[in-house]
């Protein structure tokens, strides 16, 4: 029995959270009308893990985590709004150590959770087995990145090279996937000379939040790719939320490009589609795909066909991951290169693209 801890404002959500978890099976519930009450029954009913509403009078959600992963730390799912500001403060809980997130459908106060119940359900059945990472430290880690960004401005502009002749960068990530990316984009330099595509699953009213976060925390630009975008080196790709993103030739130039959900795929935007697209339209010899943290197997087959056909793959390790699923598959299928704790990541990109 999985002891859970519903946290919101609101008696209508609270019930219908409380209903969807009931009916599921398998837990045992509290609840809590405010972050006061859930730090308390953080320590006296000991829940495995905590779904948290962000925007909570006497003490919001943000603050109520922060004391949380202070005191006795716990997975906890936050429920946004589909909201730029509910996506900016969604970003802050991830940070401070949030597991995953959940959407409403309807806003603050949503009459329709029953359209993302067992989204809801699986997140937080993951969350309860999820690592804990906790909140990022403040010191060492962001003097470190101030340093290095001070060496990375002082270097000349890198130059333009060819997509295909010198390397292409594709990652897939789910849960836990925000954070351990921006452990990993930040540490890439502005010379480094490959295009990097990321398909994290996540709604579209986050990916455009979340893209301008990393460009102004990394060397190389990032953007949303939001329209057909030509790939070129010193960019980063964010695929666009609730949607795909692939690769085509387009008068000549390699191309990213946004497509409606592709209804064969259950994630998105969908890392195994996005594979074949590389698959399809580049020399999978001058490939790195990198596998993160997150739920099932999105993107293990493409990216075990990637090394089979000469390309290097990299699937990050169980003793970061915070969900060891996707990158579990990858190995599964023999198709890691090499399986590296996200710390480790950006230090062999690197290492690979200057030989």
């Amino acid at each position: 029995m999985t002891r859970l801890l519903i946290v919101d404002d609101s008696a209508l959500m609270r019930r219908q959270l409380s209903q969807i978890f009931a009916a599921a099976g398998g837990f045992e519930i509290s609840q809590a009308r405010n972050g006061r009450e859930a730090v308390e029954l953080n320590r006296s009913f000991q829940p495995d893990v905590v779904t948290l509403d962000i925007n909570m009078p006497e003490m919001d959600g943000l603050t109520a985590l922060s004391l949380i992963m202070a005191e006795r730390p716990v997975p906890v799912v936050m429920v946004s709004s589909l909201t730029e500001a509910g996506a900016l403060a969604t970003f802050e809980a991830l940070n401070l150590g949030a597991v995953d997130y959940i959407v409403k459908p309807g806003g603050t106060i949503s009459l329709s959770m029953d359209k993302i119940a067992e989204d809801l359900v699986g997140k937080v059945r993951a969350a309860s087995r999820a690592r804990v990472k906790g909140a990022k430290p403040a010191g060492a880690l962001v003097q470190r990145l101030r340093e290095e960004q001070k060496k990375i401005a002082a270097r000349p502009a890198p130059l333009r090279r060819g997509v295909v002749s010198d390397g292409l960068v594709v990652i897939g990530v789910s849960t836990g996937g925000p954070r351990t990316l921006e452990e990993i984009l930040p540490q890439l330099p502005a010379h480094f000379p490959w295009p990097v595509l990321v398909a994290q699953h996540m709604p579209a009213a986050f990916t455009r939040s979340f893209a301008e976060r990393l460009n102004s925390a990394c060397a190389l630009e990032v953007v949303e790719a939001n329209t057909p975008m030509p790939v070129e080196p010193g960019r980063i790709y964010i695929a666009k939320g609730t949607a795909d993103m692939v690769l085509a030739q387009r008068l000549g130039k390699l191309t990213v490009l946004p497509k409606p959900e592709h209804a064969e795929h259950l994630w998105h935007p969908s890392v195994e589609l996005l594979g074949r697209s590389v698959l399809e339209h580049c020399d999978p010899s001058k490939v790195t795909a990198i596998m993160l943290t997150g739920m099932g197997s999105d993107g293990a087959l493409s990216f075990a066909e990637i090394k089979q056909k000469g390309g290097r793959t990299i699937a990050e390790s169980e003793a970061s991951a915070v969900v060891f699923g996707m990158p579990k598959e990858l190995i599964a299928k023999n198709g890691a290169t090499v399986v590296l704790p996200s710390n480790k990541i950006a230090d062999q990109l690197i290492a690979w693209s200057e030989k």
